[in-house]
């Protein structure tokens, strides 16, 4: 099948199947988004480019992209990635890294809106609406904080993704080895937030954010209450032994999709995949880390933005109709915030006009 594909890849490209080394991975120029299907849209990648950042976090390490949505330091990024603003940056493409403020969270939309103070007059994306867009229809965004750019097409209609709530990536049942109360762990999820945070099975739960657990219920309704990207504090009995972990919890769908350890993304999923109250569906090649960056048509206007890395064909993206009025105001404010309300010392005092005494007969 492998032989056959490069056969084919050769013969559309007219180059010679001498030229494609079958055993390892295609040169960049004869893949998807090669430098040939990349040139459809030279015209409008360095207003694109410019429009995208990326937040790091203290060490320097990506977290996510960001994209400008005004002219004086304003972005947006997925909320759900951002866990420690205080001790994160944005950096620009050029290199150079800026503290940051956050304006607004909304967790409806897992969107963030923060704000850089002290740049030179950022790059906003032109927005434009998403309502006339068809199955099929080419779209472009940035990929790797603003260093290149890939394109794709909308693959499936546009629709709500319900929510199923966050999840730790756990099988447990009650402890029953009789040396205290406890939620013992049966089985661990592959690629979950307790995989990642070191919890294993054999562990037994006795607290989850501050409360004590003796049943999985008690567990489940701690979880269910909270969102993707949120962390929580659990503390454990591992061989008699007291231990503690923070777990950055993910989407209920993301933790059962890899439950058995098959990597459906090529390089993840991100930490929240649901719960959307409308998305764009479409498949441009992009990881976790890509999103928060513009959805663009061929002609460089934003009609959205990346939200969630689903698999490894699918990637949300929340249209630009569901939140871009609302950024706006978030906006407004946030430049013009209320102004105290300053009462003269002479208006507090209260006036007293002495009245005539009438004699009394």
């Amino acid at each position: 099948m492998q032989i056959r594909t490069l056969l084919l890849l050769a013969a559309t490209a007219g180059i010679a199947l001498g030229d494609i080394d079958p055993r390892g991975p295609l040169p960049e120029t004869h893949r998807t988004n090669g430098s040939a299907t990349l040139s459809a849209v030279d015209a409008v990648k360095a207003n694109v480019l410019r429009s995208t950042a990326t937040l790091v976090d203290e060490k320097g390490g990506h977290l996510i992209a960001t994209t400008w949505v005004s002219d004086d330091g304003y972005f947006l990024a997925p909320a759900s990635a951002i866990v420690k603003p205080e001790k994160d940056k944005l950096r620009l493409p050029e290199g150079r890294s800026f503290p940051f403020k956050v304006v607004h969270r909304a967790p409806d939309l897992d969107l963030l809106l923060g704000k850089v103070s002290d740049l030179p007059k950022t790059q906003a994306v032109n927005w434009t609406t998403s309502r006339s867009l068809n199955m099929g229809q080419w779209l472009c965004t940035s990929k790797g904080g603003g260093q290149e750019l890939r394109i794709g097409v909308i693959s499936a209609l546009r629709r709500q993704i319900p929510g199923m709530g966050a999840a730790l990536g756990i099988r447990m049942d009650e402890d029953q080895s009789g040396k205290g109360k406890g939620v013992k762990i049966m089985g661990v999820a592959a690629d979950s937030p307790a995989e990642s945070a070191g919890l294993k099975i054999n562990d037994v739960i006795v607290s989850l954010a501050g409360k004590t657990v003796a049943r999985f219920q008690e567990v489940h309704d701690i979880v269910s209450r909270r969102q993707p990207g949120e962390e929580i504090e659990v503390h454990y009995r591992r061989k008699d032994k007291d231990e503690s972990c923070t777990v950055r919890l993910a989407s209920r769908t993301k933790v059962l999709s890899n439950w058995d350890g098959e990597d459906f993304a090529n390089g993840g999923i991100s930490i929240r995949t649901d719960n959307f109250p409308e998305i764009l569906q479409h498949d441009i090649p992009l990881g976790p880390e890509d999103m928060g960056s513009p959805l663009l048509d061929l002609n460089g206007r934003a009609v959205g933005i990346n939200i969630s890395r689903v698999d490894r064909v699918t990637t949300f993206a929340l249209p630009m109709e569901t939140f871009w009025t609302k950024v706006q105001q978030w906006i407004a404010e946030d430049r013009k915030p209320p102004q105290p309300v300053v009462v003269e010392e002479v208006k507090k005092a209260v006036r007293v006009v002495p009245q005539p005494v009438k004699s009394v007969k």
